[in-house]
């Protein structure tokens, strides 16, 4: 047992520290800069957004033997019986904003990454957060967050930095805890709960800046603000519509009023390139979602691609995924970085699977556009490729009255399931989801189209869904294979060049990165967060969540 835990077990009860446990850092800044390999820091595990793991104890010869360690049942809300048999003389620190009025945090569903630092776990789902055992599941400290209210969608995960762990809550504020008593430091506001923003999004630390996202379905502007991890105060925000007459992207709206209630909102954590201080990162649909007449023109910068200077938020370079959507096909899919060789040079890539069911590659350094590539089989709703990358849409794919028949479904080909780059391989894994909308118009009126609404769906079975492995030099396609349904939770890849998800049908399930033939599976239900991989004790062990259940796999 090292020092680290015997303290934790001993003294969290008492929420106390000694002065030489204060001095002890749970994790460096610095670290946060390392490649993926025994812990897991931040949302991708590292910065890249690869979710690629240096560990290969488990590789193509020794997966089958993973065998399920320690699974463990969570239980959130205010009460104190939870997680491993009931009641628990563990502590339950409470905090919040609400009034008690709205009940909330019951209903556990891990749908986020789970930080793995110095043998603990950091899980979350909306209003909860659970410091555990990394060895056995046992939970060391659990927070409540009594809410205001709002949209408990879900929850992508904390970040930690130094001593402190953050995360976001369905009410819109940013929480800062103690990570080694989960005793709160100081909570603030980052949205306003009155134009019904809700938070789902994993902060991500970058040196002296706490960077966060948050949601909105009605017509209200997106943005990414960076809030000092000290003290709670923000640094700056960064909006992903124009929202003052000299903004840049203005002109591809009608008009100011429109472009400042446009969304573009900031959904999913981004990656960061260290070499050029570039936190990229995606934006979702813009509002109203399906109705575009009274938004003509491309509507940056929402279904966009932004790299923006972390000390500064300034915007760098762009790139639009999709130009004046229609479908609410966000741009919230976690952008790959990665290194590779062009025409016999080096080139620093970022490569993005887009809900849209395309694929590109630019470069991140200036954001030259480098490759579009349909990899939806399906996918029907553009005209043409501009000679900049862009796509240009269909209006006919619009809503209509009569009915547009579009692929893809209004989830996309996909969705915000992270994907994997390996390395070793080359490869970019994905999952592609196939199928047809009939698309209605319902309220011709664009007064009666706010947000998501003035629309009916209606979905015309299913062509086909699978587990891809694309070039992302080319966009070729070099394996497929087909699941009996949408893939669950997100991908991990390997150094042991297996691959790791769910295949929709109740598997965790591995597979060989160079082929995607299947090598071993175990029956759990579908992941509801993707796979990681971390060492306790030198062992390399497999975390994944069903809802409220952990399972946590080793080699025996």
């Amino acid at each position: 047992m090292t020092s680290r835990r015997l303290f934790l077990s001993v003294a969290l009860s008492a929420l106390a520290l000694s002065p030489a446990a204060a001095e002890d850092v749970v994790l460096a800044p610095s670290v946060l800069r390392k490649p993926l390999a025994g812990s897991w820091t931040s949302y991708s595990g590292d910065y890249t957004g690869r979710r690629y793991s240096a560990l290969d104890q488990v590789n193509q010869q020794t997966v089958k033997h993973l065998t399920l360690a320690w699974t463990a049942e969570l239980t959130g809300g205010p009460d104190k019986s939870f997680g491993r048999g009931g009641a628990s003389s563990t502590p339950v620190i409470t905090g919040g904003e609400g009034s008690g009025e709205f009940t909330s945090g019951h209903n556990v569903n891990v749908k986020g990454s789970i930080l793995v630092v110095d043998d603990i776990l950091y899980v979350t789902s909306p209003d909860n957060v659970w410091a555990m055992d990394a060895r056995d599941g046992t939970v060391l400290w659990r927070y409540f967050w009594e809410t205001r209210g709002g949209t408990h969608i879900g929850n992508r995960g904390a970040a930690i930095w130094n001593n402190y762990l953050f995360f976001e809550t369905p009410d819109d504020y940013l929480v800062s805890l103690d990570a080694r008593t989960g005793k709160e430091r100081w909570h603030v506001e980052i949205a306003d709960f009155e134009q019904q923003y809700f938070s789902t999004p994993a902060p991500i630390v970058v040196d002296n800046h706490v960077l966060v996202g948050t949601g909105n379905d009605l017509d209200s502007p997106g943005f990414l603000q960076s809030f000092d991890p000290e003290t709670g105060k923000r640094q700056w925000i960064t909006y992903s519509v124009p929202m003052k007459a000299d903004d840049p992207g203005l002109e591809t709206w009608p008009n100011l009023d429109t472009a400042s209630h446009g969304g573009g909102q900031v959904w999913i954590p981004g990656s960061y390139d260290p070499e050029t201080r570039l936190y990229i990162y995606g934006t979702g649909n813009p509002t109203p979602g399906y109705t575009g007449a009274p938004r003509p023109g491309d509507n940056l910068f929402t279904c966009t691609l932004m790299a923006v200077d972390i000390d500064t938020g300034k915007l760098k370079w762009y790139f639009q995924t999709s130009a004046h959507d229609t479908h609410d096909w966000d741009s919230a899919q976690t952008p790959v970085l990665y290194d590779a060789k062009i025409d016999g040079k080096m080139r620093k890539l970022v490569s993005t699977a887009a809900r849209n069911g395309y694929f590109y590659t630019l470069d991140r350094v200036t954001g030259e556009h480098l490759l579009t590539k349909k990899f939806g089989t399906y996918t029907n709703w553009s005209l043409e490729t501009r000679p900049t990358g862009v796509v240009e849409p269909n209006p006919e794919k619009e809503a209509t009255i009569p009915g547009a028949l579009v692929s893809p479904v209004e989830g996309g080909v996909v969705n915000w399931p992270p994907p994997a780059y390996s390395p070793v391989t080359g490869l970019f894994y994905t999952h592609e989801k196939n199928g047809f909308n009939m698309l209605y118009l319902t309220e011709p009126d664009p007064r009666g189209s706010m947000g998501l609404g003035g629309k009916e769906r209606v979905q015309i079975g299913s062509l086909g869904d699978y587990l891809i492995a694309l070039d992302p030099l080319t966009g070729e396609t070099q394996w497929r294979h087909e699941w009996p349904g949408r893939g669950g939770g997100g991908l991990l890849a390997t150094a042991g060049n297996v691959l790791f998800t769910g295949d929709g049908s109740g598997n965790l399930v591995a597979v060989d990165a160079t082929n995607g033939k299947p090598l071993w599976h175990s029956r759990i239900g579908d992941p509801s967060n993707a796979v990681q991989t971390h060492l306790v004790d030198g062992k390399q062990h497999l975390l994944v969540a069903v809802r409220d259940r952990l399972y946590d796999y080793v080699l025996y």
